[in-house]
């Protein structure tokens, strides 16, 4: 049985235990405000020690500064987890971003997203936030998952966002 909680700093370390590995059939670009899709064939590996500690940085100065994470664990190992940014964006200063989100490989397809999106989505809502705003990677998967979430292509990206991923998809979700 999967148990979810919210996840501090001292779960770092158990980030590790996420299997971020999938096969990539296809990939997105964005072409003047649409969609593209490209043929990809290849894997994702597992992490290597350099992605793990941007993502683990990432997870320790957002809980650090107000953001939240939210997992879900099979017994005690992790299997999935999501992180809610501290910083509103926006023009409205009204949006809060999705910072990661990961599900193990084996335990994808069971609405462990789903369960860590809507979880994070009410802690939005509970901080004052209209909008969710999501850089996503440009798989097919993540793409997917987050329109399937209510996630839109957004006309206004986030230009702090978009410099540091200017090949991720930008996408938004009313709250």
């Amino acid at each position: 049985m999967i148990n979810y909680q919210v996840l501090n700093e001292d779960h770092v370390h158990q980030l590790k235990e996420i299997d971020r590995s999938e096969e990539i059939n296809l990939i997105y670009e964005m072409q003047e405000g649409q969609l593209t899709e490209i043929p990809a064939g290849h894997e994702c590996p597992n992490w290597d020690s350099d992605v793990l500690d941007e993502i683990q940085e990432r997870f320790v100065y957002e809980i650090r500064h107000g953001g939240m994470a939210f997992g879900a664990f099979d017994g005690d190992v992790i299997v999935g987890f999501g992180v809610l940014a501290h910083q509103f964006r926006g023009d409205l200063k009204d949006q809060l971003q999705i910072d990661l989100m990961y599900v193990s490989r084996n335990y994808r397809r069971q609405g462990i997203g789903t369960r860590i999106m809507n979880e994070l989505s009410e802690e939005a809502r509970r901080r004052g936030a209209k909008v969710l705003y999501i850089s996503s990677t440009e798989t097919e998967s993540a793409v997917s998952f987050y329109s399937s979430q209510g996630g839109q292509l957004t006309e206004t990206v986030d230009p702090e966002l978009f410099s540091k991923e200017p090949l991720d998809i930008h996408m938004t979700k009313k709250l």
